[in-house]
């Protein structure tokens, strides 16, 4: 009980140390408001109001047709233009797109010839000339093929593929976006904080009147583990609700209790790398460079910017050993899938088990360090 109680009201010590920081508030908050609604809009995957323009030399059923497909908001009105405006005004950054129909397109078409379209690009829009080149074709070849079919006989072919999208019917780059950046501010803002913690009290000089105090190493550290993960907890849970369910529009599927869980479990691994990386760096100047080497990888290779299967198996195999591939995981599947716990319980298991490791390395650590300021 009295163990207990020492970590309790260490925590409370924590939290209001963590309330006079000015700076490291506003950095929460940006982190779970601002720049999760940031990260979600402004991600560049989909084509939004790309400008587009279309030098019609046919003049026919079919190339009208092909013209009107082009709307909003994947990309702008056309704007129709002759061959002779078409260099100048890509030249000019007035158009990332321009398609050229060539004269009697329509008449090769319905000849059963192979014309060809001419599309040129912008490619220094390097995110919308990658996308947009799908995009038209698909457009071009949708509008070519029901022309076809309703001016002349086509075989009809003894399969049809019928796709259907799962989870995200619209494949809206907002639903992705906002839900992976909570989950990389949990990962930052939990290390940040409970390292940030301990460089706090040994440049304060209060770390030295705890070790005089009947106070275990373990005592300590959890104090600070369980303050951090709470606030952290608190922040994530209400920008789930408040910034990706309402003010983004992204549909939960799942349950928020459950991946308030999961994100603790996360939490008891993630605060015990920012104890230990506290008891590395020496200032916080040192720990925002170890924060680099240790950040970069866990954000960037457990699957919330790429899909794992697309990694070398090595990279795949070494990344089970990190928290953040078992959280993206469980998150995905919670907040996306709606999946229950009997679907969740290996990546629970797997962040129980990796937060046990990381917890006694850093106590280990943290015993050491303390004994040799003792």
């Amino acid at each position: 009980m009295r163990t207990l109680l020492n970590i309790f009201h260490l925590g409370i010590k924590e939290l209001r140390g963590l309330g006079r920081d000015t700076l490291m508030l506003v950095l929460i908050v940006y982190s779970f408001s601002f720049q999760v609604y940031v990260a979600a809009t402004g991600l560049p995957e989909a084509m939004h109001k790309a400008p587009i323009a279309i030098v019609d030399e046919d003049h026919s059923q079919l190339s009208t047709r092909i013209i009107n497909a082009f709307y909003p908001p994947h990309f702008l009105p056309p704007a129709i233009i002759d061959y002779q405006a078409m260099d100048p005004g890509m030249d000019a950054g007035l158009y990332t797109f321009v398609l050229d129909i060539p004269p009697n397109f329509q008449r090769d078409v319905l000849a059963g010839r192979q014309p060809a379209i001419q599309l040129n690009i912008d490619a220094t829009r390097m995110s919308q000339a990658f996308i947009g080149n799908s995009y038209i074709q698909n457009i071009i070849n949708g509008e070519v093929a029901d022309f076809v079919e309703g001016q002349r006989t086509v075989a009809t072919l003894p399969v049809e593929l019928e796709v259907r999208m799962r989870f995200n019917p619209n494949l809206t780059s907002t639903w992705f976006g906002s839900v992976m950046q909570v989950i990389n501010s949990v990962t930052m803002l939990s290390i940040i904080l409970t390292g940030a913690a301990l460089i706090r009290e040994r440049e304060h000089g209060t770390l030295e009147h705890l070790l005089v105090m009947p106070l275990t190493p373990f005592e300590i550290m959890m104090s600070k583990v369980w303050s951090m993960g709470l606030v952290v907890v608190v922040v994530a849970t209400a920008s789930v609700i408040f910034v990706v369910q309402r003010a983004l529009g992204v549909p939960i599927e799942g349950s928020i209790v459950l991946f308030v869980l999961g994100t603790a479990l996360h939490l008891f691994a993630t605060t015990s790398m920012g104890i230990f990386l506290g008891t590395v760096a020496r200032s916080m100047p040192q720990m925002g460079l170890l924060m680099i080497i240790v950040l970069l990888p866990l954000q960037m290779l457990s699957g919330s910017t790429t899909p794992r299967e697309s990694m070398p198996q090595l990279v795949q195999t070494i990344m089970l050993a990190a928290p953040t591939t078992h959280f993206v995981a469980l998150a995905q599947a919670i907040l996306y899938r709606g999946a229950g716990f009997g679907i969740v319980w290996p990546q629970f298991l797997a962040l129980l088990g990796i937060g046990g490791v990381f917890f006694a390395l850093a106590l280990a650590r943290f015993r050491r360090a303390i004994g040799s300021m003792a």
